[in-house]
Order: C-alpha cells, then sequence, then structure tokens
C-alpha cells in the first residue's frame, strides 16, 4: 500500500466495535461511557448530564441492554426520602470490564493494521 498512497498524507484506519443482537444493538462505545459513568455517579440522571443526553435516551439505552441480557446490568432505585439512584450489577460490571477488554484489542489491531499500510 505504501507505493499507492501520497507521502505528504498520514494515513491510518478508523472502525467501530459494537455488540449487537438480531433485535438491536446491544453495547458499542456510548453504551459503554454510559455503564462507566453510572458506576461513577450513581444516578442514570448524573450519567446523562455528564454525557449532555437528555434522561430518556439514557434511560431507552439501559432498558434496551437490560432487556436483552439474561440479567439486568444496571439496576435502579426509585427516589424518595433516601433519593433514588442507579448502580452496576454483578452483570453489568462484568460486561463493562469484558468490553473495555474488547475496546482495547480492538484498538490495538486496528494500530497493527495501520502500521501494515506503510509496509
Amino acid at each position: 500500500m505504501k507505493d499507492i498512497l501520497l507521502e505528504n498524507l498520514t494515513f491510518s484506519l478508523n472502525g467501530r466495535l459494537w455488540i449487537e443482537s438480531t433485535n438491536d444493538r446491544f453495547l458499542g462505545i456510548g453504551r459503554l461511557e454510559l455503564l462507566e459513568k453510572i458506576e461513577a455517579f450513581g444516578s442514570i440522571s448524573k450519567a446523562a448530564q455528564a454525557m449532555e443526553m437528555s434522561y430518556k435516551k439514557a434511560w431507552d439505552l439501559v432498558s434496551s441492554m437490560n432487556a436483552q441480557a439474561r440479567s439486568p446490568l444496571v439496576s435502579t432505585q426509585a427516589g424518595g426520602k433516601r433519593g433514588g439512584g442507579a448502580a452496576l450489577t454483578p452483570e453489568g460490571k462484568q460486561v463493562l470490564e469484558t468490553f473495555q477488554g474488547m475496546q482495547a484489542r480492538f484498538r490495538q489491531f486496528m494500530e497493527q493494521e495501520t502500521a501494515r499500510l506503510y509496509e
């Protein structure tokens, strides 16, 4: 490829990784970030604010992930005197950790393939 590409330009591979079912997207970089923020803030609302996303959109994404998993990934507690909140379930933490690993391996793959463009 290096004989074909212009020397004064830098090229790289670009792509995104996601897991999808026949019904819907299950997990991608945006949903991963949402799970990370829910874990950090303990709240879907605060996670949505941090991502500049509507609460409804965040709730819909959580509902979609929960509906596609055998056990919910996010558990919620209604508001009240003690306040509401959300937390990742053990399954949610496992999905988060597993997908973070997949993302790291995917980035490494993309870097390796980018290097091959110049061989």
